[in-house]
């Protein structure tokens, strides 16, 4: 049967479901080894960290949308008495808090920014509107979820996958202090810098606006020779898996786009035998630690662009859909409960993908 775009990974695969104000959201899991240790409060910890209306410090979030959800996940399938069983694994997350009357007048009306119009055209009409649907930010749960399953693949072979913002409402992080990623409510890893953008955020969500930023993610660990030739490079699916996350809008690895004004003789990552281990090591890693779309044993580091939150409470012109057919133009006004700045839920949701390929290409390679 033909992918219809709902299923991530070969050797290790997520086939994701649900909508954001249906009955349930949820994942199914193949390809994970048997004997892997798991279980629903391990799984739940990730979650918590994803859930609306929670802030990393305990905090009242000015970023964050005010729906809460549980997010209270239940293991139905392919673990036994805490060990995974090798077959699929499935996980579901029951929606509690739905505000369905918030997107009444969005049936016809397409909200800018969103996916409303694509999926509409694309599916002849017949879209969940409510919430957005299937396109809704909410499906990042299945993700994480499924990011928790893989995670405990590369901690048995100690890989560990760290994202935080490092940019959010024009406001850049300048330490890279990783004890503070979880203690402030932007996971930022610079405190000083996560006072400024919550001040920010807070003004802006006075104002009815929204804003964008940059998460990065550094990959400590990861076994040189991971990824496969030509297509599915590891830097290749990296980006695909990060570009899959509905606000991400652009990905760069190691020196990224600078690079583009740099030279070779810079650029290049130079190499010297190690004398303790005999092997050889990189000086420098402008490649972010893929070279040839192999990982080449160096801390991978990359980062993702997130746009501004498209819901945001000014009137904005747009399109409405008639009964006809036909369209005409509207100024439309959105309401509901909706998040300022998604930085700080996106940053388990990066970590997830990334461990979800990292898994895949360790199984691939196996």
């Amino acid at each position: 049967m033909k992918n219809k775009g709902n299923t991530f990974g070969t050797a290790f695969s997520v086939t994701t479901f649900g909508e954001s104000h249906g009955v349930a959201l949820g994942c199914i899991i193949d390809g994970c080894p048997a004997g892997i240790e798991l279980s629903e409060s391990m799984i739940q910890q990730e979650l918590n960290r994803r859930r609306p209306g929670i802030s990393a410090d305990g905090k009242l979030n000015a970023a964050v949308t005010a729906r809460t959800e549980a997010d209270k996940v239940e293991i139905l399938s392919g673990v036994f008495e805490g060990k995974t069983t090798g077959t699929p694994i499935a996980l579901e997350v029951r929606n509690t808090s739905q505000h369905s009357a918030d997107y009444g007048n969005l049936a016809d009306t397409f909200r800018p920014g969103h996916a409303d119009y694509t999926y509409d055209i694309k599916y002849d009409g017949f879209r969940d509107y409510r919430g957005g649907g299937r396109s809704s930010g909410r499906e990042t749960l299945c993700r994480v979820a499924a990011g928790a399953v893989a995670r405990q693949i590369l901690n048995e072979r100690g890989i560990k996958v760290t994202a935080y913002t490092v940019r959010a409402a024009g406001i850049a992080a300048e330490k890279r202090d990783f004890s503070c990623i979880e203690k402030n409510s932007m996971r930022s890893p610079d405190m000083e810098a996560a006072e400024k953008m919550t001040a920010k955020i807070e003004e802006l969500r006075g104002r009815g606006e929204s804003a964008g930023g940059v998460i990065e993610c550094i990959v400590e660990g990861c076994p040189a020779g991971l990824g496969q030739p030509v297509f599915d490079k590891l830097d290749a699916e990296l980006a695909k898996a990060i570009m899959s996350i509905g606000a991400v809008k652009a990905f760069e690895i190691g020196d990224g786009f600078d690079a583009a004004d740099s030279f070779g003789s810079l650029n290049n990552d130079s190499m010297h035998v190690d004398k303790e281990s005999g092997k050889p090591v990189f000086d420098t890693n402008h490649s972010g630690g893929i070279l040839g779309g192999i990982s080449n044993g160096n801390t991978i580091v990359f980062r993702a662009a997130v746009k501004p939150v498209p819901s945001i409470f000014q009137p904005q012109k747009t399109v409405e859909k008639l009964p006809d057919g036909t369209y005409r133009d509207t100024v439309l006004e959105i309401k509901g409960r909706h998040d300022v700045c998604l930085c700080p839920r996106i940053v388990p949701v990066v970590e997830a993908m990334t461990s979800i390929v990292l898994a895949d290409m360790l199984l691939r390679n196996e």
